[in-house]
């Protein structure tokens, strides 16, 4: 009962991480990958000591290419470019060595036409349409019969609410990250995002569901108790349930983070800051909202 009583302090902390990631995402926006513009991304390690980023972007306008970037990683450089030849990349490891000096290692290269990342954007934005539309049309079927104190379609709402909640917040993260950093997303942040979306409506269900079966016992029973307190004793009985599955969750991701290799590094950082958030909005922020809409219901009536 706790979360319910003091449920306007988790709903302005939730609306504060809100308006500031939409924020960041207004004025810096997110930093595409060549997944999406089309380009060549060549990662490159040293064997020993390796050279600084102005000596780097020195060789590549040396070779006369133009618009790139160059971004270290934890065991050289990621080097973010127009779409180039296996010659002009060959070019760019020979010249990156220094006549010696350094002892570069090609760690992987690819290349994607404009035409492709144009695709993905358009299929990344069908995707989560697509899943948004999925968990709307089965939380209000799954729903329907719980509708005498707040509506079926109430449930999804705010299921989809805290999506949103659950998406801004890593969102907005690599729109400051990509800022400050030069942090790009890539189809794996995509990727990220469609598991957040289905972890966090799984665990805002868990709650939702405890709430369906806790008001048929309620009628059952006839135990006239409030929808305030049914609610807050659904939270009470999952509350260590959603934070076990989260806790271990989020220890494999962050073991992965920090073991795993820097391909992946965006795809579990985004994956470790949504279910987090994910965890939050439905315990704190999903579960208190049926009660102020059930209160706002009850006020107009």
């Amino acid at each position: 009962m706790i979360i319910i009583k003091y449920k306007k302090i988790f709903y302005a902390i939730s609306i504060i991480f809100m308006i500031s990631s939409i924020l960041a995402i207004s004025f810096w926006g997110l930093k595409p990958s060549i997944d999406f513009t089309g380009g060549s991304l060549l990662s490159i390690s040293f064997d020993g000591a390796s050279p600084t980023v102005i000596e780097v972007n020195n060789v590549l306008v040396e070779i006369g290419i133009e618009n790139s970037s160059t971004r270290p990683s934890s065991e050289g450089f990621i080097i973010r470019l127009p779409e180039i030849t296996q010659n002009e990349k060959n070019s760019i490891i020979e010249k990156l060595s220094f006549d010696g000096k350094y002892f570069p290692i090609e760690k992987t290269f690819s290349t994607i036409g404009p035409i492709l990342g144009k695709e993905a954007i358009q299929k990344s934005w069908i995707s989560i349409i697509l899943v948004l539309l999925a968990i709307i049309l089965f939380i209000t079927f799954a729903f329907r019969k719980v509708s005498k104190t707040v509506s079926s379609w109430v449930y999804g709402l705010i299921t989809i609410l805290a999506l949103l909640h659950d998406v801004l917040i890593p969102t907005g993260v690599f729109a400051i990250l990509g800022y400050l950093a030069g942090v790009e997303v890539d189809t794996l942040f995509v990727t990220a995002l469609l598991v957040i979306l289905g972890f966090s409506v799984h665990d805002t269900i868990v709650v939702f569901d405890r709430v369906r079966e806790n008001l048929h016992r309620n009628e059952d029973f006839k135990e006239k108790k409030d929808f305030e307190t049914i609610v807050g004793e659904s939270i009470n009985q999952t509350f260590i349930r959603s934070i076990n599955t989260s806790v271990t969750t989020l220890l494999a991701i962050f073991i992965l983070y920090l073991l795993g290799p820097e391909t992946i590094k965006s795809f579990t950082l985004a994956m470790i800051i949504g279910i987090a958030a994910g965890t939050y909005s439905s315990i704190f922020f999903a579960s208190p909202l049926l009660v102020t809409i059930n209160n706002w219901k009850n006020k107009d009536k």
